[in-house]
C-alpha cells in the first residue's frame, strides 16, 4: 500500500485506530446530474455561502427563475451542487448537499450538480468535508485568474472530478459525521438562545422609552412613576461632535497593543495600536455612529480612531450618554434619511427624563446588564464554532496531504 493510501487524520474514534484510509477521486464515486426542470414543478433553491441551499422566496423573497425554470438542474436528497460564485468566505465557489428536501431545481449557469453512486461512501461525511472548503484548496490552482463566464469562476470541471478524496470505511464516516453534527445541534441550540436575547432586548427597549405620540414610556420602574413627562429633543441638541487629534491608517493597525481602534467595522474593536498620541482626549463615555454601516458603538474606555467613516458624539451634561446610546440605538434605522448620513441622524426626536431623577441611570443599568447577557451568550456561540473548526480540522486530512 502506498503512502498516499496510508493518509489517516490527526483525530480518530479509538475503534477505528488500525483501520487505514483510502484516497479515490471524486468521478470514482459520483456522477454529473443534469436533469432539467423542464414542465414539472419542483422548490426553486439558490445559495447562501456557509450556509447551503436555501428557498429562493426566502432569500429573495420571490422565486426569480422567470423563462429559465425549464433549464433548472433538478437535484434529489443528498445530491450536490457546486456553485462557481466566489465568496469572500469562500473564493473558489461553494459545494453543499441537499438534505432538507426530496428534491429541488437550481439554476444551471453557475452550478455543477453530482450524485454519489458508491455505496461505501455516506454523503454527509463529504458535506462536512466540502463546508472546510477541501474542495476550494484543491479547485484554487485550476482556477483561471481574471477569468469568468456568465458571472461564476472559469474552471474546467474536469478538475472537479480530479479532486483526491481520502475516506476511511462507512462507519467512521458515519462516525465523523454523526460527531460533527451532534455539534451544530449544539450551535443551533445556542444561537436560538441569542436570538431570543436579542428579542427581548428589542421588546424590552419598545416598553422603556416612549412609543410615538407618547410622553411617558409603557413600563417606568416603580419609584419613578410620578416622575412626569419626558422631555423632547432632537438629537443634535443634546449630542456634540468630538474631533480626533490623528487618526490610525489601516496600514498602522495592529492584532496586539495597548489601545483599542475603533473604525465603522461591525466589530467593537477592529485593530490595536501603542500610539498615546492618536488616543481620544475627550471625556468618557462616548458614542460612536458609522457613517455607512449606521452602526452605533458605545465606548467608555481610552481608544484611537481608525479610517474614516465614523462620527464621535458626547452626550450634553443633562443626559446620561449610555442612556442616550441605548435611546439612538432604539429609533426606527429605517426612517428617511437615517440610513444615508450622520446629519439625519441628528435631526432624529429623542425622549429623555430628568437626569437628576436617576431614572436614565436606571433604564441604562437594566439595558446593560442584558447587553452583556447578549454578548457572554454570542462568546458562546462563537467558542462552539471555533471547537467545530478545530473538530474539523483535526478529524478530516487536508487536501494539500492526499495530493501528496
Amino acid at each position: 500500500m502506498s503512502k498516499k493510501k496510508e493518509l489517516v487524520p490527526k483525530l480518530r474514534f479509538s475503534e477505528f485506530y488500525n483501520s487505514k484510509w483510502k484516497v479515490t477521486k471524486l468521478g470514482k464515486i459520483a456522477v454529473e446530474v443534469n436533469e432539467r426542470a423542464g414542465d414539472d414543478t419542483y422548490l426553486l433553491m439558490s445559495v447562501t455561502s456557509g450556509v447551503g441551499l436555501v428557498l429562493q422566496v426566502e432569500k429573495f423573497g420571490r422565486e426569480i427563475a422567470g423563462d429559465s425554470y425549464k433549464n433548472y438542474i433538478v437535484i434529489r436528497k443528498y445530491d450536490f451542487a457546486y456553485n462557481k460564485s466566489a465568496t469572500k468566505q469562500f473564493p473558489e465557489g461553494y459545494l453543499c448537499m441537499l438534505s432538507e428536501y426530496d428534491a429541488a431545481a437550481i439554476p444551471k449557469s453557475i452550478f455543477t450538480c453530482f450524485r454519489i453512486i458508491d455505496s461505501e461512501c455516506y454523503p454527509d461525511f463529504l458535506d462536512y468535508l466540502f463546508h472546510n472548503n477541501y474542495h476550494g484548496r484543491w479547485l484554487r490552482k485550476y482556477i483561471e485568474v481574471g477569468a469568468r463566464a456568465h458571472g461564476s469562476l472559469s474552471i474546467d470541471t474536469k478538475y472537479l472530478w480530479m479532486m483526491p478524496i481520502a475516506m476511511p470505511c462507512l462507519r467512521e464516516q458515519q462516525k465523523i459525521a454523526d460527531c460533527l453534527a451532534s455539534v451544530d445541534v449544539l450551535i443551533r441550540a445556542e444561537t436560538g438562545k441569542l436570538e431570543l436575547l436579542k428579542k427581548y432586548k428589542k421588546g424590552l427597549m419598545q416598553k422603556l422609552f416612549p412609543v410615538q405620540g407618547k410622553t411617558v414610556p409603557e413600563w417606568r420602574f416603580p419609584e419613578f412613576r410620578d416622575c412626569g413627562e419626558w422631555e423632547t429633543s432632537k438629537a443634535g441638541n443634546v449630542l456634540h461632535t468630538i474631533i480626533p487629534s490623528k487618526k490610525i491608517a489601516k496600514s498602522e493597525y495592529k492584532s496586539v497593543g495597548s489601545y483599542p481602534i475603533i473604525d465603522q467595522s461591525r466589530e467593537y474593536i477592529s485593530g490595536w495600536t501603542d500610539d498615546e498620541k492618536a488616543l481620544n482626549r475627550s471625556k468618557l463615555p462616548l458614542i460612536i455612529f458609522g457613517d455607512h454601516t449606521c452602526i452605533l458603538k458605545f465606548v467608555d474606555q481610552p481608544f484611537a480612531q481608525g479610517a474614516d467613516g465614523i462620527k464621535i458624539f458626547a452626550a450634553e451634561r443633562n443626559v446620561d450618554a449610555q442612556f442616550l446610546y441605548y435611546c439612538l440605538e432604539n429609533l426606527p434605522i429605517n426612517s428617511d434619511g437615517y440610513k444615508r448620513h450622520y446629519s439625519a441622524l441628528k435631526e432624529q426626536t429623542v425622549m429623555f427624563p430628568d437626569e437628576a431623577s436617576g431614572e436614565q441611570q436606571k433604564i441604562a443599568d437594566c439595558l446593560s446588564e442584558t447587553d452583556m447577557l447578549i454578548k457572554a451568550q454570542s462568546d458562546k456561540v462563537e467558542a462552539l464554532k471555533l471547537h467545530k473548526r478545530g473538530l474539523m480540522q483535526g478529524l478530516f486530512p487536508s487536501s494539500a496531504e492526499v495530493d501528496e
